[in-house]
C-alpha cells in the first residue's frame, strides 16, 4: 500500500513470484522452438564465464552451444555454479578445433559471424541480418578474442561499440549483449 507521506517517487512495486514467471520445464525446453543462433565459444578459459552464457543461451532458448578447445564443459562444477541449471536445458557439444566447428557450421549453412573488434567490424547497433535464416555467433578467448584463423573464416564482424577507458568487455558480458541483439533480429520463438 502506498504512504504518499513518505516520497512521491515510492511505489509499491511486487517482484514476480516464480510460479507467476510461467517458467517452462527443462523438457518443455528440449522440445519447444528454439532461436536459429547456435553459440560458439573459442577457448574461453573462465568456466565461470562459460556458466553465464549458458544461462543467458537459456533465457534466449538458442539452439546450442559448441564448446571449443580449452572451453571447460559442464562437468565442471563453476559452471554449473553460474549456469544454475542451465547446463541441463541448452544442447551443447564439444569440438577440440573451433575451425573444424566452423566448417561444419558453414556446411549446414549457418552465417558465420565473430563478436570481435576489427577493422572490417560493424556495430552491433547498425546490424542488419536480412536474408539470414540462421547464424554461429563466436566469442574469443579472455585474452587473446576470436582466434585469427576463426575470423578469416567468418561471414561478419560484429563489434559492441565502448566509450570507456578499457578495450574490451568480459565475454559472458558480450555474450548477454550480443545474443539479446541477435535474437530481436532472428526471433523464431
Amino acid at each position: 500500500m502506498r504512504d504518499d507521506n513518505i516520497h512521491p517517487y515510492f511505489f509499491d512495486m511486487e517482484k514476480l513470484s516464480m510460479e507467476n514467471l510461467n517458467r517452462i520445464s527443462v523438457e518443455e525446453f528440449k522440445n519447444a522452438e528454439k532461436s536459429p543462433i547456435v553459440v560458439v565459444l573459442d577457448n574461453v578459459r573462465s568456466a565461470l564465464n562459460v556458466g553465464s552464457v549458458f544461462r543467458t543461451s537459456d533465457a534466449f532458448r538458442i539452439e546450442k552451444i559448441i564448446l571449443c578447445g580449452i572451453t571447460a564443459t559442464p562437468t565442471n562444477v563453476e559452471i554449473r555454479k553460474t549456469a544454475i541449471g542451465a547446463e541441463n536445458s541448452v544442447d551443447w557439444e564439444y569440438a577440440k578445433s573451433t575451425i573444424d566447428a566452423v566448417l561444419n557450421l558453414k556446411n549446414k549453412g549457418y552465417k558465420i559471424i565473430a563478436i570481435e573488434q576489427a577493422k572490417e567490424s560493424v556495430m552491433i547497433d547498425n546490424l542488419n541480418l536480412s536474408n539470414t535464416e540462421k547464424c554461429a555467433i563466436i566469442f574469443g578467448n579472455e585474452v587473446k578474442g576470436v582466434d585469427d584463423d576463426v575470423m578469416n573464416m567468418c561471414d561478419l564482424c560484429v563489434e559492441i561499440p565502448q566509450f570507456g577507458t578499457k578495450h574490451s568487455l568480459n565475454v559472458s558480458v558480450s555474450a548477454g549483449i550480443a545474443i539479446w541483439e541477435f535474437f530481436k533480429i532472428l526471433k523464431k520463438v
